[in-house]
């Protein structure tokens, strides 16, 4: 059984492009969720094949990576002989760091003591893990496939693997969720002392199931100012018990917990997707691929890039991304992302700080708690004035 590579670790850690690979396969659908992915397991050794030869397509161009993230999707619902030749693939063809971030995405129901012990062997040290909740009726609503003791089994089964880092994923603001619903989730989230937790407002995403179901006016999300009170009331809490809140969503504890993998989203260090419906962007350029699985594997068995959308962005659009991405974040941006210096740019960051939305830390503008739940429109507010 072979481990991800390991080569020479870089001089600057984390400035080296991540590598991300997108498991287009799950068991079952949940309503409410609008990553791309198909219930047709007899798809994967196809998948395979034509994700072998789109990592081909752009080995010489992508070397090394630092993380390596797979995501989905369910990669856990892979079947162990092709998750082995994922990892093979992944080996072979590209470059991975020493100390680099190794992340998988799993489901509790599909962990066992045995697979657990599987993905450690195959060099994954990371693990983020869809529990959504510890309540049974909001699983059942949510259309999960475990319950409450298989989420415990498999956060238990995870450590004993050698998992010393376990990430868990919370659904917070479904309908008629109170507050103490919320934070009683948490709870029993923070028993098992994860390393991470990423804490998702109910969004509704178009094309699901959830979305015809409020269009229908058959389902109702909460009221924007209680999820609010809720999403400061859980940051309060997590941050109490020694979580850094360092992105909108996500929580780490300390500083050397953060996803490796992710911040470079919201830093615009490059990334390479692989896999249909996956993003990648070069540090200029960004493309994703068809959202389809035949339409992916037809593109490169005929020696086509999979490729959907591709653009090339302006020095103003990729400020803007600076800015919007980084006032996400508990780190902020310099004033050499925010612009020009002019005076306009800094009576609009003074205004923010007077609002109690930011704050100077040096040469950054960072949001407050305040700040970052409102941290898109302080954006708008900063790059084109109050009335954008």
């Amino acid at each position: 059984m072979t481990r991800l590579r390991a080569e020479a670790a870089p001089e600057a850690p984390g400035s080296q492009p991540g590598l991300y690979v997108h498991v287009p396969f799950c068991r079952s659908k949940c309503p409410y969720c609008g990553f791309y992915s198909v219930v047709d397991p007899e798809s994967q050794d196809r998948w395979l094949a034509a994700l072998e030869l789109e990592a081909g397509q752009s080995r010489s161009a992508w070397q090394p990576f630092d993380t390596c993230y797979v995501g989905g999707g369910t990669p856990s619902a892979l079947a162990d002989d092709a998750l082995v030749r994922l990892s093979e693939l992944l080996d072979r063809t590209f470059s991975i760091s020493t100390g680099a971030e190794r992340t998988l995405e799993v489901n509790p129901a599909d962990v066992t003591p045995g697979r657990a012990r599987l993905w450690r062997e195959l060099g994954f040290d990371r693990v983020s893990v869809g529990i959504q909740s510890f309540r049974a009726t909001e699983l059942r609503w949510l259309g999960r496939r475990h319950d409450p003791d298989q989420a415990a089994r498999a956060l238990d089964d995870l450590r004993a693997a050698g998992f010393g880092s376990v990430g868990i994923d919370l659904v917070q603001g479904l309908p008629g969720q109170s507050l103490n619903k919320r934070l009683e989730s948490l709870e029993r989230a923070l028993a098992f002392d994860p390393e991470h937790l990423s804490v998702y407002e109910l969004t509704v995403e178009p094309n699901t199931p959830l979305a015809r179901e409020v269009a229908a006016c058959r389902s109702e999300l909460q009221d924007p100012d209680l999820a609010a009170d809720a999403w400061l009331a859980t940051s309060e809490e997590l941050s109490r018990r020694g979580y850094d809140h360092y992105e909108v969503s996500n929580y780490a504890r300390g500083e050397g917990h953060r996803s490796r993998h992710n911040s470079k989203y919201w830093t615009l260090v490059p990334y390479l997707g692989l896999g249909p419906a996956a993003h990648s962007f070069s540090g200029r350029a960004r493309w994703s691929n068809v959202r389809s699985v035949p339409d992916y594997c037809r593109a490169l068995e005929y020696a086509e890039k999979p490729i959907e959308h591709e653009e090339e962005l302006s020095d103003e659009q990729l400020r803007w991304e600076r800015v919007a991405l980084g006032l996400r974040t508990s780190d902020g941006i310099t004033k050499n992302e925010l612009g020009d210096g002019s005076e306009e740019l800094e009576t609009r960051a003074a205004g923010l700080v007077d609002q109690g939305l930011a704050k100077h830390a040096g040469d950054r503008l960072v949001p407050t708690l305040r700040g970052m739940l409102v941290a898109d429109a302080m954006a708008r507010c900063l790059l084109f004035g109050s009335k954008s």
